[in-house]
C-alpha cells in the first residue's frame, strides 16, 4: 500500500491513484453498464490489498455512486425511473431478487476459495457478450423471467468478487428485450440498490473489514457520473449494443486468463 500516492483529509487517508482508477472504472461502468468491481479488484489486489479489504469497499462505493447514477441517468432522460415506470419496475425487481444472492455469496466469499467461482463468471460472462453481437440485429419480446433469473445470478457474483454484477445483467436485460440505453440506467440503480445488501451483511460478519479504501473509491467514482451519463444520452442504441457486447467479451476473457494463471 506504500507505492500508493496518499493524502489526509477529515482525519481519512485519501489515495490519489485509487480515486483516478475509480473515476476511470466508473466512467466505464456507468456508460456501459459494467466494469467498475471487474477492473478495480484485479488491480487494487496487484498493489498488495487483500480481498477483504477490496470487496466491501467496492460495494460500499457502488452503493452511493450506483444510486447516484441512476439518478442523474433519469434527470436527463437516459431512463424513467417515475413511479409506476416499466424501469423502476424492473429496478426493484432486480434489486429485491438479489437478496437471497448476495447474502449467500458474502457468507461463502469469507469462507471458501473463488477458482471455481471466478470460473463461472468468466464463461458466463463471454458467452453472454458472444450471443448480444451474434443477435445484434435481433429483437427480444420482454421477459420478467428472466430478470429475475438474471438479478439473482448477477448479485451473488456481486457478493462472491465485488465484480461481475454489470456484464450479465446489462446485458442480459438486452436479450430479454430492453432497449440498450435504458439497459444501462437501470442497471446503474439496481446495482448501487444490490449493494446495500452486501454491505450490510460484511458489517455484521465476524470478519474485521479494513474499509480504507472506501473513501478513495467513492470520491473517485462519483466525480465520474455526469460525465458517463451524458455519454450515454449521445451514444445511437446500435453503437451501444455493439459497444457492451464487445465490453463484455473482453471482461470475461480477462476473468478467465486471470483464474489460469492464478
Amino acid at each position: 500500500m506504500n507505492e500508493l500516492m496518499s493524502i489526509e483529509l477529515f482525519g481519512l487517508e485519501i489515495f490519489i491513484f485509487v480515486i483516478l482508477l475509480a473515476f476511470f472504472s466508473e466512467l466505464l461502468d456507468s456508460t456501459l453498464g459494467m466494469g467498475y468491481g471487474t477492473t478495480l479488484t484485479p488491480i487494487l489486489m496487484l498493489f498488495g490489498f487483500g480481498a477483504l479489504a477490496i470487496v466491501p469497499c467496492v460495494l460500499l462505493s457502488e452503493l452511493i455512486t450506483g444510486i447516484s447514477a441512476g439518478m442523474v441517468h433519469h434527470k436527463i432522460g437516459n431512463v424513467s425511473f417515475k413511479r409506476g415506470s416499466v424501469h423502476l419496475k424492473i429496478a426493484i425487481v432486480l434489486a429485491t431478487c438479489s437478496i437471497i444472492g448476495a447474502t449467500l455469496a458474502v457468507f461463502i466469499a469469507i469462507s471458501l476459495p473463488k477458482f471455481w467461482l471466478n470460473l463461472y463468471i468468466g464463461l458466463m460472462v463471454l458467452m453472454m457478450g458472444i450471443i448480444i453481437l451474434l443477435a445484434l440485429n435481433k429483437n427480444f419480446r420482454f421477459s420478467w423471467k428472466k430478470i429475475v433469473g438474471l438479478g439473482s445470478i448477477a448479485a451473488f457474483n456481486k457478493g462472491m468478487s465485488g465484480g461481475g454484477y454489470g456484464p450479465v445483467v446489462t446485458g442480459g436485460q438486452i436479450l430479454s428485450g430492453v432497449n440498450g440505453n435504458n439497459a444501462v440506467g437501470i442497471t446503474s440503480l439496481a446495482e448501487g440498490l444490490t449493494c446495500i445488501v452486501g454491505v450490510i451483511v460484511y458489517i455484521i460478519s465476524p470478519e474485521i473489514i479494513n474499509w480504507s479504501l472506501a473513501p478513495s473509491l467513492i470520491i473517485g467514482a462519483l466525480l465520474s457520473v455526469p460525465f458517463s451519463a451524458f455519454i450515454v444520452k449521445n451514444i445511437p442504441t446500435k453503437a451501444l449494443k455493439v459497444a457492451i457486447g464487445t465490453l463484455t467479451i473482453i471482461l470475461g476473457v480477462i476473468t478467465l486468463i486471470k483464474v489460469i494463471n492464478f
